[in-house]
């Protein structure tokens, strides 16, 4: 039996029963114990599958993850262009679409204005959830787990304004969720500024974002809240259209399971 073979029978297991110890994912599969933690292993380093409280193996995100990426990727472009279209021509910048994918972020669509700067990323560039107004509009609302797990990796520095202290970064994401939006203040590109907000899913957590960007400085304040509006209105409303029921703008991915578990 192939070992992708193998896989898909234990993650059905998991689906079905959950919170397995190998012997027992082995018994039931009649497999060799050995091989099933050598694969329990290999699943747990791609986030597929992890330990719960009790030691035992579950299902983890990265599935949830990859069905709502081709489910709501599939929507993004098609919800969010009227939107991008208006606040380009209302800002003369360019307005970005970025979903998740991974620990990073993946640009699908654009519309540039007229600022007459064409230094922001192509679609299908990639980049890192650390830095960039939709990254961190991202990363700021994703839960606990995944935040750490991005604060691990080596941060690479683009620019002398890129934040590459975790300390440091966990508090500018702290402001980002108290606010409902992020700044990039040069961070990827010298001379460009961006404000971004992000794009939850039915379950609150954040699947994409929206975002401005050009030459104009950016700031937290008075004179950023028209853009901010704007992309309010127009996150929030691929949100909805997206399943998310909840307050605006959102909670992290953890504290609104909690705050509903509570109510």
């Amino acid at each position: 039996m192939s070992s992708i073979k193998r896989a898909i029978q234990v993650l059905d297991l998991l689906a079905r029963k959950g919170g397995l110890g190998v012997r027992a994912v082995a018994q039931q599969l009649a497999l060799p114990v050995g091989s099933v933690h050598r694969l329990l292993i290999d699943l747990a380093d791609e986030g597929v599958v992890e330990r719960n409280a009790e030691g035992g193996w579950q299902l983890s995100y990265r599935l949830l993850a990859i069905t709502d990426l081709q489910l709501d990727g599939v929507a993004f472009p098609r919800l969010a262009r009227p939107f991008c279209e208006s606040i380009a021509e209302k800002t003369r910048e360019t307005v970005n679409v970025n979903v998740l994918s991974g620990e990073g972020c993946v640009c699908i669509d654009k519309v540039r204005g007229n600022e007459g700067m064409q230094l922001d990323w192509r679609i299908g560039s990639r980049g890192p959830l650390y830095c960039g107004g939709s990254a961190k509009a991202i990363l700021a609302f994703l839960g606990e787990a995944d935040l750490q797990r991005v604060l691990e990796q080596p941060l690479t520095t683009f620019t002398r304004y890129t934040i590459t202290d975790p300390t440091e970064l966990r508090a500018e994401l702290a402001r980002i969720r108290k606010r409902g939006y992020s700044i990039d203040n040069q961070e990827v590109v010298v001379g460009v500024f961006c404000v971004g907000v992000p794009i939850v899913d039915r379950l609150g957590r954040p699947v994409g974002a929206m975002s401005i960007s050009g030459p104009a400085p950016k700031a937290p304040g008075a004179a950023i809240q028209p853009q901010v509006d704007l992309l309010n209105e127009a996150a929030s409303t691929v949100s909805r259209r997206l399943g998310y029921s909840g307050q605006w703008p959102p909670q992290q991915a953890g504290e609104r399971a909690l705050a509903t578990s509570t109510t």
